[in-house]
């Protein structure tokens, strides 16, 4: 039998810094919500799975997610963090499903052929979890990627301000999407504790839990590295019109 593969998409966030009553995954670019542009890409990816995580102002994420035919909803009750948001995907996830795609519902410029790519690269070097990673000229505010002296492999996710100077010097950023083996994702999921600055379960805490039993884990460089470009203010949403406008990332 075919693997088969399910979209968990982040979609559970209010998005303070937008300034914008409306959550962050409905605000619009290019005339779509970004939620819209991630599922798209998703879909465009042959992934016909989609777990949308919804929360902050849930009605108004379903109505748009509901657009997509299929397209099914976990609630995460309370915002304590990624690994947390992913988790309360599980009750839905079923027994046929071998890989889990993670991605971020503001994340809307990473192409259908980098999920595809990704994806590709899981199931080849047989991973337990493959990181999206991007190469940054400033890497200020995303997680650093910190990888093996040795052999380059990925050691660990350090988020900023959790990052030690020589980290925060790390020019690989993390860029919030993963691939994973379903059940070495929530068996680590399990295992994950708050102990950071943000009070937060964070999903990266996965790739040190899996690292340290000896699983396979790898990072896989986006090629278009603005395709990372995240939305968190109205300066992000700018931005990533600009690149669209200046045809630098597709959508």
């Amino acid at each position: 039998m075919a693997p088969t593969v399910t979209a968990v998409i982040l979609a559970a966030g209010k998005g303070t810094r937008m300034k914008s009553e409306l959550p962050k995954v409905a605000v619009v670019l290019n005339q779509s919500p970004l939620l819209i542009h991630v599922l798209k890409n998703i879909e465009s990816a042959n992934i016909k799975r989609k777990i949308v995580v919804v929360g902050y102002r849930k009605d108004v994420v379903t109505e748009i997610a509901k657009s997509f035919p299929g397209v099914e909803f976990a609630e995460q009750t309370e915002q304590l963090g990624t690994g947390h948001a992913v988790l309360s995907a599980e009750p839905l996830i079923q027994e046929n499903d071998h890989y889990i795609l993670v991605a971020c519902g503001d994340a809307p410029l990473i192409s259908a052929h980098s999920f595809q790519t990704l994806l590709s690269l899981h199931i080849k070097n047989q991973y337990s979890a493959t990181v999206l990673s991007a190469e940054m000229t400033d890497p200020t505010g995303y997680g650093r990627i910190i990888r093996s002296n040795q052999d380059g492999s990925l050691v660990r996710i350090v988020e900023q301000k959790d990052a030690t100077e020589e980290e925060k010097a790390v020019k690989e950023i993390n860029t919030g999407t993963y691939c994973f083996t379903t059940k070495r994702l929530f068996h680590a999921l399990k295992k994950i504790g708050n102990e950071n600055a943000q009070k937060e379960y964070y999903l990266t805490d996965v790739i040190k839990i899996l690292v340290s039993e000896g699983d396979k884990v790898g990072a896989m460089v986006l090629s278009n590295a603005l395709e990372s470009h995240g939305i968190n203010s109205p300066e992000d949403l700018q931005t990533a019109q600009n690149y669209l406008d200046k045809g630098l990332v597709g959508v």
